[in-house]
């Protein structure tokens, strides 16, 4: 095989975790579907209503206040209420069926991490390490739980807001109106920047998270040994060192992202000058008559539409920075899922367990299949039923690794093992740990 087809090869093999992500973690809504298309429904109405309330603005102005016509304020008053009030209802039930999906979304994920981790054998707990699992069960799922609330809402609001209101001021004034379409691509390529440095940054935070986890883990399994060897002052230093590399990490990364809110700045104000210097232009060019051109209610309307438009791409860009962190999460997460035991039930299992006899026939063992040598190997060993024995042997002899063959934790390598005089790959796992 060439070089190239192995480059395209393992190409692949790391890419089809990234396809099938949204299809996995999807898989975790389920009583929550509906509430993740609600959500976005009520997001839409609010936000075209939100839109819809400066052209009534203008046109409460122009033909209201500058028109002096009470009966036009009156009309126009009212339906700015009414919008306002449906597009308040609106936002509330949005927030609400957001929060319901995103904490649910949260909540299944952890019951099905969980669950799954319940099935793994110690082969596969050992690929991931304690400290890992409990990472991707606390941290991961609560980046994920963040971010997919933050999608659902301000995901949705954003390009409607953009789109939506890059019409309606293209309506007024189309010259006006091409101020947005500069600014777009500036704050995109310049997210887009950002998004690509930073995500290798956190991908090694939770790497770091994970070997902290480890570290507080056999600090607190081996704590009456660290006390009794006075030990602690090496402990501390070693969760120090890691916290370091932690603040560090973080640090960097927010340091990177802190570009994002003097970029937005540099759009909004720069935006804002140039629609108030043409604005006022066309104004005393048309001498604020409608017929002939742009109108005060209409420079009104055209403001708040920019601000719209550029605080709809804050939003975004705010989504940008929770998607860099919630992706490295839900590739964890996903690893997870989608991770198969290598200890399973036979076909037609075995569920009775005659008599507790025990035989080692040439058992090989290896915790993993790139091991040089065997922690156990070519062992020999018959115990009868109802015999107490004491197996006996320094630190690190494998004696608790012989035991956990027994109850299927590990599989052997090579040989056989057999409880009852039946092999204990041929029994239902439950029923032999039972």
């Amino acid at each position: 095989m060439s070089a190239t087809t192995q480059t395209v090869s393992v190409a692949k093999n790391q890419s089809r975790p990234k396809q099938h992500l949204i299809r996995t973690l999807g898989g975790s809504l389920r009583e929550y579907k509906k509430d993740s298309l609600l959500a976005p429904a009520f997001v839409a109405v609010e936000s075209v209503l939100e839109i819809l309330i400066p052209t009534v603005m203008a046109s409460l102005i122009d033909q209201g206040i500058s028109g002096g016509s009470m009966p036009a304020i009156i009309k126009f008053g009212v339906i700015l209420f009414v919008c306002s009030m449906f597009s308040l209802a609106s936002g509330f039930l949005a927030g609400k069926f957001a929060a319901i999906a995103a904490a649910g979304l949260a909540k299944n994920l952890r019951k099905d991490q969980f669950e799954k981790v319940q099935g793994f054998s110690f082969t596969n707990i050992d690929k991931f390490s304690t400290g890992s699992i409990i990472t991707r069960l606390t941290t991961d799922v609560t980046n994920l739980q963040n971010a997919y609330g933050m999608m659902i809402r301000m995901g949705v609001r954003a390009p409607i807001m953009v789109v939506v209101a890059w019409i309606f001021s293209f309506r007024i004034s189309p010259s006006i109106s091409l101020v947005f379409l500069a600014c777009i691509p500036i704050l995109a390529i310049g997210l887009c920047g950002l998004a690509v440095i930073v995500h290798p940054v956190f991908e090694r935070v939770f790497h770091t998270y994970d070997e902290l986890n480890n570290v507080v883990d056999e600090n607190l399994q081996g704590i009456r040994v660290v006390k009794s060897y006075n030990r602690e002052s090496h402990e501390i230093g070693k969760f120090g060192c890691i916290s370091e590399r932690i603040f560090k990490d973080f640090t960097k990364a927010e340091r990177i992202m802190s570009f994002n809110s003097p970029l937005m700045m540099i759009c909004i104000y720069g935006t804002m000058l140039l629609i108030a210097w043409m604005g006022t232009q066309q104004i005393v060019a048309s001498g604020n008559n409608a017929a002939l051109g742009l109108t005060t209610g209409d420079l009104t309307a055209l403001v708040t539409y920019a601000m719209q438009i550029l605080m709809a791409m804050m939003m975004l860009s705010m989504i940008f920075v929770m998607f860099i962190i919630s992706q490295a999460s839900a590739e964890r997460i996903c690893q997870i899922l989608n991770e198969e035991s290598t200890v399973t039930n036979p076909d037609n299992p075995v569920r009775e367990v005659v008599d507790g006899s025990i035989d080692f026939d040439h058992v090989t063992f290896r915790y993993s299949d790139s091991s040089e040598k065997p922690v156990l190997d070519d062992i020999n060993l018959k115990i009868r039923s109802g015999m107490t024995i004491g197996i006996v042997g320094g630190t690190g002899s494998a004696k608790s690794s012989l035991v956990q063959l027994v109850p299927r934790l590990y599989d052997v390598s090579s040989g056989s093992l057999k409880v009852g005089g039946v092999d204990v790959r041929d029994y239902d796992l439950e029923d032999l740990r039972d």
